[in-house]
């Protein structure tokens, strides 16, 4: 990947042999990068005053094969130049309180729709098969990556009678959860930027260990891919303060779907069985409102003067 300002590098080292156009765009970079990463050739064209064609002749000058793949080396300098709050400027620094609830929905669809776009249907597919024949399914995902893991382990566990949420503060945790693990098991590792080196040292051990290996990440390069025989890609932003899990959740709500589908008898028996256990052990009965007849039983003693006093 080269270091860590690659970019910056080759700008300053090849700065006195390009043409003035050329200049011009390496000067905007290097005082803009954090605006230049979101825009297109065209547009970055447009905002320096140079042509389409010089955008792309800079990129290829500098040694990259073309424009997405320089866009790439100024995602990984701006990726290490922000910091959490800097982010948080670049993204929604320039927009006023009113438009934070649109801009954010609206980046977040946006982010289910290049899913679409991205997403390898066969991947999925196979996901799907790898998932149904496994012995036992690990599933780990840690810091903000945590909670969609929990989501899949708790719907899985609906479908299957093995079912592991690693749950983790250490990487010696990991693999005590996950000493058992072998070929007829598959682990299931959701990573985003940042990754988790705890999650991918536990991939790395379950393919050691022959398992199969299913990962839910952003993109092909993911060091989350390194061990994996399934990759489903997610977008998700790393520009901005926010994780956003919008994209990532969708994938894993199609995965339970399309495993729902296959397991239907086995989901309605424990669907059914579950019922009847609520029923015996009246376990959702203060905690869920019945929504047939609308009423909300209200359990707690109601407080009276005789409390306030000594």
């Amino acid at each position: 990947m080269g270091s860590k300002n690659d970019l910056s590098n080759r700008i300053n080292e090849s700065y006195s042999k390009l043409s003035k156009g050329q200049k011009l765009l390496a000067t905007y970079i290097t005082d803009n990068y954090d605006k230049a990463v979101f825009l297109t050739a065209a547009k970055l064209g447009e905002v320096v005053g140079v042509s389409e064609s010089t955008v792309v002749r800079f990129a290829m000058h500098l040694g990259y094969r073309g424009y997405p793949e320089f866009q790439s080396a100024l995602e990984e300098l701006v990726r290490n130049k922000l910091n959490s709050i800097q982010r948080m400027e670049v993204t929604y620094g320039r927009i006023s309180q009113s438009k934070i609830l649109e801009s954010v929905l609206k980046s977040d669809a946006e982010k289910i729709n290049s899913t679409l776009e991205k997403i390898d249907q066969a991947a999925f597919e196979m996901a799907v098969d790898t998932i149904l024949n496994a012995k036992h399914i690990y599933i780990i995902g840690i810091r903000s990556c945590a909670p969609l893991a929990s989501f899949m382990a708790f719907y899985f566990t609906l479908m299957f009678e093995n079912v592991r949420l690693i749950q983790t503060s250490s990487s010696s945790e990991i693999f005590e959860q996950m000493v058992r693990i072998g070929k007829e098991d598959v682990i299931i590792g959701i990573s985003f930027p940042r990754y988790s080196m705890r999650t991918l040292k536990a991939m790395e051990f379950a393919n050691n260990r022959s398992a199969k290996v299913i990962t839910l990440t952003d993109s092909v390069h993911s060091p989350m891919n390194l061990y994996s025989s399934c990759n489903l890609i997610a977008d998700s932003d790393m520009a901005s303060i926010v994780d956003s899990l919008v994209a990532p959740l969708s994938v894993i709500n199609a995965l339970i779907v399309a495993l729902c589908m296959k397991k239907q008898r086995d989901v309605a028996k424990t669907l059914e069985m579950l019922e009847g256990i609520w029923d015996e052990y009246q376990v959702y009965e203060n905690d869920e409102i019945n929504a047939i007849d609308d009423s909300i039983k209200m359990r707690y003693a109601k407080i009276g003067d005789s409390d306030f006093h000594e």
